[in-house]
């Protein structure tokens, strides 16, 4: 019984890596009939109605009376707001392969930023196995767009921000967990990302006249498909995962489970879009499913024991 509980976060950080990392290719489609923003406005705003909906049925149940709502407000503001703006142009004014290997340094980040201010403590070997999962993304990026272009000082600032932002909002999830259930949290983020993505979306249609076709996605099959993916599934229940999995295990140990959808994304590439699937794929793969494994089964205290071992 307790063996399975103490499974629940990984599984948790697992299923979320696989609903991330598919959610690549309904993006993919999505963006073929619509614009960023106009995409981003619909996902959250879907996903904003069907927790309201939830929420007034009793479904689930959410209460902020008394809580640090302000310090929730910064939390969505870090994630989803900014890092999906700075992901989306800082990928715009980069090399994909620069890009990728931004995003990987997350779990490092994430790690740094939780021993200072989670005073979380990890081993070196743990420290290890997230370097080898984040080479492992790094080499995947660098060898599929190894003629992709060079990346201006815009692309490399802008995904500084981005990465900067992922990993405050692991760190701000993880302490307030305290405070907030990871429904209340998940439900905020919603209705935050809901409300700037729609303004942004609106300001867009305003600047360019468009207002007319504001609805328009909504004619392409897979633009419907891919909302109630990205809103249902990647949104509301992903970032559940996300929140719940940060409320029971590390933050750095759950970062890196992020890099598990580099795998997910290059599978579903492969068996449904029908990519190339390269030698540098299956390396880079198992670099990942190795730091993953190594992260989540080495903790500092099996240090300690081993270090105590070893003088006895």
């Amino acid at each position: 019984m307790n063996y399975n509980k103490n499974m629940l976060p990984y599984l948790s950080a697992t299923t979320t890596s696989i609903i991330f990392g598919l959610s690549f290719l309904f993006s993919k489609r999505a963006l073929n009939v619509a614009s960023p923003f106009s995409l981003l406005s619909f996902r959250f705003l879907t996903a904003f109605v069907i927790m309201t909906l939830l929420v007034t049925f009793k479904v689930i149940k959410v209460n902020y009376k008394n809580k640090p709502v302000k310090n929730l407000f910064f939390l969505a503001l870090m994630e989803p707001v900014i890092y999906f703006i700075f992901e989306t142009y800082g990928i715009k004014y980069s090399s994909s392969s620069f890009a990728g290997i931004m995003i990987a340094l997350i779990p490092i980040i994430v790690t740094i930023l939780a021993s200072y201010f989670l005073k979380e403590k990890f081993s070196s070997l743990q420290l290890f196995f997230i370097i080898l999962s984040v080479s492992g993304v790094a080499y995947i990026a660098f060898m599929n767009s190894t003629n992709s272009g060079s990346t201006g000082i815009i692309g490399i600032v802008l995904l500084i921000i981005t990465v900067m932002a992922a990993a405050v909002f692991n760190i701000m999830s993880r302490k307030l967990s305290s405070s907030f259930t990871p429904m209340e949290i998940t439900y905020f983020m919603m209705g935050t990302a809901a409300l700037f993505f729609n303004i942004f979306s609106l300001g867009e249609h305003m600047i360019y006249g468009t207002f007319s076709s504001y609805l328009l996605p909504f004619k392409s099959k897979d633009f419907i498909i891919s909302i109630f993916y990205l809103g249902i599934l990647s949104s509301v229940i992903a970032f559940f995962l996300v929140n719940f999995t940060l409320s029971k295990i590390e933050a750095s140990k759950s970062a890196v489970f992020a890099n598990l959808s580099t795998i997910v994304s290059i599978a579903a590439g492969v068996i449904i879009l029908h990519e190339e699937f390269k030698y540098y794929h299956i390396i880079g793969s198992i670099m990942i499913l190795i730091g993953v494994w190594g992260t989540s089964r080495f903790s500092f205290k099996d240090e300690i024991v081993a270090k105590e071992i070893e003088g006895v």
